[in-house]
């Protein structure tokens, strides 16, 4: 990223007492760590997120901190989480991943009443799935996300994966300007028609990294979380081989990436298995080349002088246990096509940018422009517990990462070719020209979001919802 990579380093210390003690041996995270009742206050602040000898920067923020507090809770078990809102606008809490009721989704307008200032609401949910969530708003989700709005939830496995640590990195872009704050002009509709909002520096919970310390021989588990607006990542840990283990928190074939890249679209988390192998006192980087003529070096990996803890990678096992989906009956399920049309250079059997007003996408030729609101007509209506395949067609010029609320998806195919892996996700990265379809089981009633996670690209027309009803259910 160059000079417009901004800040210095003011990383946690990698090791507290307890993680010292991990050195001696595999441990697995104390599920007794985790609470099932949290409360968080929204609000403006300021942040250090180009290192303390520099103005800090405003923000919004989850108790006062950027990203919000990590909260982590035990799968199966019911959750109560309070949200008081100190903003002077409305503001709601999206679960994202979280298989959950439609009135916990957090979508103002359609799941629920929008928190309004000085106000509060209590979330209540019960996780089914272990994994690597997030939370974000999804009120005025452009300029709240942008200024800092988003933390990580994570969800314990009763029975994880043996390493020696576990690391979380909510990866945040910013746009700053030169004095440190945040640059105006959220919704500004040419980026919106392009790639959207992408910022000049990229954090990693909340501060511009130059180290990551680690000792050669140990085994980390990483979560990566794309929090972004709109960058997309594509990460290489230059000398080291990851093992993906879940996508989206959903367990997968333990697999090392194509080409040894991973690729991050908004709103996409990623699992990762690292055995430190490098050489004592020396640095790595993990390197961001999804535009080979911007790439930059996001973090490097420091080793400390340290003998090795073990000179060959564990031969521990590395698969996660599996989430408790509906597996999708293929040979019955429905095919459902979702093409997803507009932007720059795409805008041509749409009427134009200027005749589309505030729209410049569409899903077969629907634009939802906005956050989600009352009266949004479904553009489909699926039958509760049927097997469905969604057939995205990306006729666009663009990356799209498309997420579906409330549920989790099987990825099938992309441009006919089998996804290997057995991958499962809640947002799935959509390459421009590209078909991919995914299958789920519509087993929970409500209408759902579905929706390109570029957040201008959602605000701006690439927005729909689905409606799952049958007997029984209820939706509102």
């Amino acid at each position: 990223m160059g000079a417009d990579h901004i800040g210095l380093l003011t990383r946690r210390a990698m090791l507290s007492a307890s993680a010292g003690a991990a050195l001696l041996g595999f441990v697995r995270p104390s599920l007794s760590q985790a609470s099932q009742s949290h409360r968080i206050a929204v609000a403006r602040g300021q942040a250090p997120l180009t290192g303390p000898r520099r103005p800090a920067t405003d923000v919004w923020a989850y108790d006062g901190v950027v990203p919000g507090p990590t909260l982590r809770v035990r799968q199966g078990e019911p959750v109560s989480i309070v949200v008081d809102n100190g903003l002077e606008e409305d503001t709601t809490v999206h679960w994202h991943g979280i298989r959950l009721p439609i009135g916990m989704d957090g979508v103002p307008g359609i799941s629920q009443a929008p928190i309004r200032p000085g106000e509060k609401f209590v979330y209540e949910f019960t996780p089914p799935d272990a994994g690597t969530f997030w939370y974000h708003p999804h009120a005025n989700t452009l300029e709240q996300l942008g200024r800092g709005l988003a933390g990580a939830l994570i969800v314990e496995e009763r029975s994880p994966v043996p390493v020696d640590r576990e690391l979380v990195w909510t990866i945040m872009d910013w746009r700053l300007r030169p004095d440190g704050q945040i640059a105006r002009g959220f919704g500004n509709m040419m980026e919106a028609a392009m790639s959207g909002r992408i910022g000049n520096t990229v954090t990693i919970n909340g501060v511009v990294p130059t180290v990551e310390p680690v000792r050669a021989g140990e085994r980390v588990r990483i979560r990566l979380i794309n929090a972004a607006l709109a960058r997309i990542m594509a990460l290489r840990f230059e000398g080291h081989h990851p093992v993906v283990v879940a996508i989206d928190g959903q367990p997968c074939d333990p697999h090392v990436p194509k080409h040894g890249r991973l690729l991050l679209g908004p709103a996409m988390r990623i699992d990762i298995v690292l055995d430190m192998q490098g050489e004592p006192s020396r640095r790595y980087e993990v390197i961001d080349d999804f535009d080979e003529e911007l790439k930059y070096s996001l973090v490097e990996l420091a080793y400390d002088a340290a003998p090795p803890m073990r000179m060959h990678p564990s031969e521990a096992p590395l698969r996660l246990p599996r989430n408790p989906l509906p597996t999708p009956d293929l040979k019955a399920a429905e095919l459902r096509e979702l093409v997803l049309q507009g932007g720059m250079m795409g805008m041509r059997g749409m009427g134009g940018m200027a005749r589309m007003g505030r729209a410049a996408w569409a899903i077969n030729s629907t634009s939802m422009t906005g956050d989600g609101h009352a009266g949004m007509p479904p553009l489909a209506t699926l039958e509760l517990g049927r097997s469905y395949v969604l057939r995205l067609r990306n006729d666009t010029a663009w990356w799209h990462p498309m997420h579906l609320h409330g549920h989790s998806f099987r990825v099938l195919s992309r441009n006919g070719a089998p996804v290997p892996h057995n991958q499962w996700a809640d947002t799935v990265l959509v390459a421009p020209k590209e078909t991919v379809d995914v299958a789920f089981v519509a087993d929970n009633p409500g209408d759902w979001m579905l929706h390109c996670h570029v957040t201008d690209h959602q605000t701006a027309g690439l927005m729909a919802t689905l409606r799952i009803e049958g007997a029984g259910s209820e939706t509102r």
